[in-house]
């Protein structure tokens, strides 16, 4: 039988559970890719944790990029994370003739326009499932299964963390700082939890769904990002007595020959199967033209989940023709001739409904002045209340949902809302989507 031999360069949580995933399920890879599926090779810079590894045959290096030089290795597995060496490595085994299977969306989103063309030039391929939302097969949905269809829009929970904390501030009343202490205590966040609660993690998955999705060459730079270290527990809560639940979002839209990029916190209406992932689940809903709406739900990280990624991109270049290096689809499901560079519109072009806190004086008149503030913008309100936290308090939250409407509207309106005298802070706004 033959084999198809791979060099792993990695051996920390992913990597772990790449090898065990090879090795646990060594007899049914068999028999769905035709070959044995055999890691030959592993670079790690701590010796300790290749010797620890059950029944090890394969060769040891310290210095990754030594297995590039290793002949008989048919695909390198980087697990090594970064984008500074990272990069210079993939692009070494690619001119080797070697194919790539990473789980690195950094990598990716930064340098994926370089990578992806110097895999075509050398007649192999990149896989990198396990880049977005680990074992949810989202990538291959957009490569395959609905490659049928024209995508009008993407919208998914793609960050664990940032879930896991906006679900414990919505189900517990905690505050943004409890729930992310407790992410940290339980390993659902990062010592330093910045790519997470920044939005920055989930910008860099949304660059890959947005250019599989359209055909567009990827466009980190131009991703609207808007973190949730700042999002106010009375926002969680007075959004789910308007009938709606807060999540960060990475959302990705077809405007006629525009797009939308954006990943920031958004009110959904609590009755959508969106707003129910909670914990540090990952969710991603597709719009297709034919096929309509579809959902994707599933752990988004985690050992063997995003293993099971990696081990399926094997499988795939596995199954390959023998007589060719590179697969028939293409690894961001366009033709390379057919990939566009489409306008990223910025985000006082984008439509959508908007949430409203502003703090006021409690006295009257206040909701006329910035309900004519609203109009003179042609903004109209979808819903409102007022809401006092104490009882002899002077102060007031209004809060107001509006239909939709362009963003230079309603920052225009804020700016007038700003400059009434009753008005004692910058109003608070977050976008609101129906994901219909």
């Amino acid at each position: 039988m033959t084999v198809l031999k791979v060099g792993l360069a990695g051996l920390g949580t992913v990597g772990l559970g790449t090898w065990n995933v090879c090795k646990n399920n060594a007899e049914e890879i068999v028999r769905k890719a035709g070959k044995k599926v055999k890691i030959i090779a592993v670079a790690e810079a701590e010796k300790n944790k290749f010797t620890c590894l059950e029944k090890n045959e394969a060769i040891y290096f310290s210095d990754a990029m030594k297995l590039t030089d290793v002949s008989e290795i048919d695909v390198i597995v980087e697990l090594i994370g970064g984008d500074t060496f990272a990069r210079a490595f993939v692009i070494e085994a690619l001119k080797k003739g070697k194919h790539v299977v990473t789980a690195n969306k950094a990598l990716l989103a930064k340098y994926g326009n370089e990578i992806f063309k110097t895999a075509e030039e050398n007649n192999v391929t990149v896989g990198f499932e396990a880049a977005v939302a680990g074992g949810i097969p989202i990538l291959k949905v957009l490569r395959e299964g609905l490659t049928a269809n024209r995508i009008d829009w993407i919208a998914g929970i793609i960050n664990g963390t940032t879930n896991y904390i906006l679900s414990e501030m919505e189900a517990r009343g905690i505050t943004f700082e409890k729930a992310l202490k407790e992410a940290q205590d339980f390993g659902f966040a990062e010592a330093d939890p910045t790519l997470d609660i920044e939005g920055y993690d989930s910008a860099h998955k949304l660059a890959l769904l947005a250019s599989m999705a359209f055909g567009t060459k990827l466009n980190l730079d131009k991703v609207l990002v808007d973190g949730i270290t700042n999002l106010d527990l009375r926002e969680v809560i007075y959004a789910k007595k308007l009938g709606y639940r807060v999540k960060s979002l990475g959302i990705a839209r077809r405007r006629n020959s525009n797009l939308e990029l954006r990943v920031h916190s958004t009110l959904i209406p609590e009755n959508c199967l969106m707003a129910n992932v909670n914990g540090a689940m990952n969710a991603v809903q597709v719009k297709g033209n034919a096929v309509g709406n579809t959902l994707y739900y599933g752990q988004g990280a985690g050992a063997e989940p995003t293993a099971s990624a990696v081990v399926a991109d094997l499988v795939d270049i596995a199954r390959g023709d023998r007589k060719k290096m590179i697969t028939s689809i293409p690894a961001l499901s366009f033709q390379s001739d057919q990939v566009k560079d489409l306008n990223v519109l910025e985000h006082l072009s984008i439509e959508s409904g908007f949430y409203l806190r502003i703090r006021v004086l409690d006295q009257a008149g206040v909701l006329a002045d910035i309900t004519r503030c609203l109009s003179n913008e042609n903004i109209s309100v979808d819903a409102f209340f007022q809401k006092n936290h104490l009882k002899d308090d002077i102060y007031t939250d209004v809060v107001l949902l509006t239909h939709k409407c362009m963003g230079k509207d309603i920052f225009d309106a804020i700016e007038s809302i700003k400059s009434i005298k009753s008005v004692i802070e910058d109003p608070i706004v977050l976008r609101v989507e129906s994901l219909e």
